[in-house]
């Protein structure tokens, strides 16, 4: 964790550099005479806790053997680099703002298959290339030794007041989540005051971390009183053993407020995948019940499938209210907010 005044940015050219090397270790050892079949490609920017178990099911259930490079942001550009030399079959993100971008730049493939419609249309792409599997919302997470629930904000546009300086947390400007929710707030609230708010949030953040595990850890402890995260870092600081009683805020919850932004985390097909076919047996396996079940209920994030239920003490999506967006729309403005942000004066990296 870094104050605001000491942040330094962070540079993507030495990661992509270094993804660069990785991929071509990757798939150089695929398979005997260059092939790929019986293989699966899998980028994943979600935590290999959470995916590991299910790509090894796959592979023990199919025979089709799952290479996976693990990253964050960066593979993005890892994709759009390789377009012309396409490596990998699956993209595995926790940002539908970040499919949606790779799909309007042509490098996703439209899917028609018919287990997509266990999904509702709001949470998936309109050709099938990229499908949500759970869903998250920005709350803010408190420790209830510091602040009751009566005192916190009950919206986001309060945390610009000076009278929060010090007292929160928020992750670097380049956090997926991050990247995302303020594509979403441009759509809401245009981009002058989304980055009056963002500077503002600068401004009064007591620190800027990594991610949303160092907040619900920092926040849980004592450290600050509250911090904007994803909801299901709260159900996870729940489950610890110490330092777990902490509460959340949805924001925005009163009539006429603009509610919760509820981003999804999921899959997508890519264009030009050396094992298509694999790849779309995959994401039909991926969307049965039990994979169902699995990818939402370790992360304790809310399911997107109406017949697999939420994790105890998590909120179905009908249970708050929701920023009515369509996250297909947020593909265009998903690269414009990252320079909004850095024009607010927030780093995207640590």
């Amino acid at each position: 964790m870094k104050k605001p005044g000491l942040i330094k940015p962070l540079y993507l050219t030495v990661a992509l550099l270094v993804l660069a090397v990785l991929t071509g270790a990757l798939i150089s050892g695929c398979a005997p005479d260059g092939g790929n079949n019986g293989e699966l490609v899998v980028y994943n920017a979600r935590s290999e806790t959470f995916v590991k178990p299910l790509l090894d099911q796959f592979e023990e259930e199919t025979g089709i053997r799952v290479r996976i490079l693990s990253g964050r942001e960066e593979l993005v550009n890892q994709i759009e680099e390789e377009r012309n030399n396409v490596r990998a079959d699956v993209f595995i993100s926790n940002d539908a703002g970040a499919m949606e971008y790779l799909r309007r730049q042509n490098l996703l493939a439209p899917n028609d298959s018919p287990a997509l419609e266990n999904i509702d249309e709001r949470f998936r792409a309109s050709d099938g290339s990229w499908v949500g599997l759970s869903a998250r919302a920005r709350v803010l997470i408190y420790n209830k030794n510091l602040i009751s629930e009566a005192e916190m904000p009950e919206t986001l546009q309060e945390l610009a007041d000076p009278k929060w300086e010090g007292k929160f947390m928020i992750t670097r400007g380049g956090n997926s989540s991050m990247v995302t929710h303020v594509a979403a707030l441009r759509e809401v609230w245009g981009d002058e005051e989304t980055r009056s708010w963002l500077s503002a949030l600068h401004q009064n953040a007591g620190a800027i971390t990594g991610g949303h595990t160092d907040i619900r850890r920092a926040v849980g402890a004592g450290e600050y009183p509250f911090g904007l995260v994803n909801n299901y870092y709260y159900h996870l600081q729940l489950e610890e053993g110490q330092d777990n009683n902490v509460g959340a805020v949805y924001p925005d919850q009163s009539e006429g407020e603009m509610g919760a932004f509820v981003n999804v985390a999921g899959m997508a097909l890519i264009d030009g995948a050396p094992n298509k076919e694999n790849a779309r047996i995959f994401i039909d396996w991926m969307l049965e019940d039990e994979q169902q079940f699995e990818f939402s209920y370790h992360s304790k994030e809310t399911p997107l499938y109406p017949k697999i239920q939420a994790p105890e003490g998590a909120k179905e999506i009908d249970q708050y209210r929701a920023l009515d967006i369509n996250l297909t729309d947020l593909g265009p403005h998903w690269p414009d907010a990252k320079e909004l942000i850095q024009e607010s004066g927030l780093d995207l990296g640590i």
